[in-house]
Parts: C-alpha cells; structure tokens; sequence
C-alpha cells in the first residue's frame, strides 16, 4: 500500500526538515532519504519537493547554497536554519495531537 500524497501533504515540509536536521542536503538526496525510510510506501514528487524547498526557504526555515559535488558538478544544498529547528519542533507536537485525535476515529481490530 502506498500512501496518498493528500493525506500526507502537510507533513512534506516536517520531513524535510527532519532530513535536514544533522546536514545540508540536495534534492535528489531527499528525495532518496524520504524513499528508503517510508520503505517505498511514499516517494514525494519532484515538483512537490522543490515547491516545499521554495516555501521553506521563503519562510526563512532553510537556507541554500551551490556546492560542487564529488564528481564536480555544481548542486543546491540545503540548510536548516535556527527558525527551521524551532517549525519543526512546532511541527512535531502539532503531529502528537493530530495522532491523538485522529486516532479516536480509527477503530481497532481485534
């Protein structure tokens, strides 16, 4: 089962984020973190992905910056900022309670 991007839409920018917490990273990077941890269950469009990079960027969550890779092509890379790390903490509490309400509408099997 895959996960449906309008289900999942409001969290683009929390997993960006997420990724971006330890190290800078490009786009194609992302793009591969977010594959290989959903375990292929959600792969985020690349328009989606550079969408979010714009919004964060513009809301001052990240910041970019051209760096010449390994084999010398030039990528845009990208950084989380201090007002990145304190959105994201934001975001994480805001997904505890969303959990928590969504979750009494979820009934479990037994």
């Amino acid at each position: 089962m895959v996960i449906s991007s309008d289900v999942i839409r409001g969290y683009n920018d929390t997993m960006i984020l997420y990724l971006l917490l330890d190290n800078p990273s490009y786009g194609y990077e992302i793009s591969r973190q977010i594959k290989n941890l959903t375990e292929e269950k959600y792969i985020i469009k690349e328009t989606t992905l550079y969408s979010a990079f714009t919004r964060l960027e513009n809301n001052g969550f990240i910041t970019s910056f051209s760096q010449a890779s390994d084999n010398g092509k030039q990528r845009t890379y990208y950084r989380i900022t201090d007002k990145g790390r304190e959105y994201y903490q934001e975001k994480r509490k805001e997904w505890d309670l969303t959990k928590e309400v969504v979750e009494k509408f979820i009934k479990k099997e037994n």
